[in-house]
């Protein structure tokens, strides 16, 4: 069965996802490392995973427990390559979907980024969130879930 699975410490987009999840019946897991408040929305397949703190421990539990049935909303470019490995889909917050495809590309792009913000020459960060996002974000998020759900 698909499931929604989602690196939730610093997701913008949780009540759209709860909506979603609601509408389709698809269980949901929101996994953190309890460094930022996370509740449950009160639905009966969702539930909350706390993981110990530490770095990727949340990423960790996420890429271990995917599978190809499995729909995975993160930011993080190295997990999303990780559940892709896992044959799960993979969105970002903002609503673009990393496929095997354009992995190696992000992955390259995060790398320079790093090394230029190391350099002194790096830019401020990714953009707010936009209205526009959100609804990029919805559309894209269905069209994985139809697609996960067909499969």
């Amino acid at each position: 069965m698909t499931t929604i699975l989602v690196d939730a410490d610093a997701c913008p987009v949780r009540e759209e996802i709860y909506r979603v999840a609601a509408r389709l019946d698809l269980p949901l897991v929101l996994v953190t490392n309890g460094a930022r408040p996370v509740r449950p929305p009160p639905l009966p397949k969702a539930r909350l995973v706390i993981v110990s703190e530490g770095a990727d421990k949340a990423d960790d539990w996420i890429a271990d427990n995917a599978t190809p049935q499995d729909v995975c909303i993160t930011a993080d470019i190295l997990l999303a390559a990780r559940c892709l490995e896992k044959g799960a889909r993979v969105i970002t917050h903002k609503g673009h979907e990393f496929t095997p495809q354009n992995i190696g590309t992000a992955v390259a792009g995060r790398e320079l980024a790093r090394h230029l913000r190391e350099m002194g020459t790096g830019g401020g960060g990714p953009a707010p969130m936009a209205q526009a996002d959100r609804s990029r974000f919805l559309s894209t998020l269905d069209r994985v879930l139809q697609a996960a759900l067909r499969a």
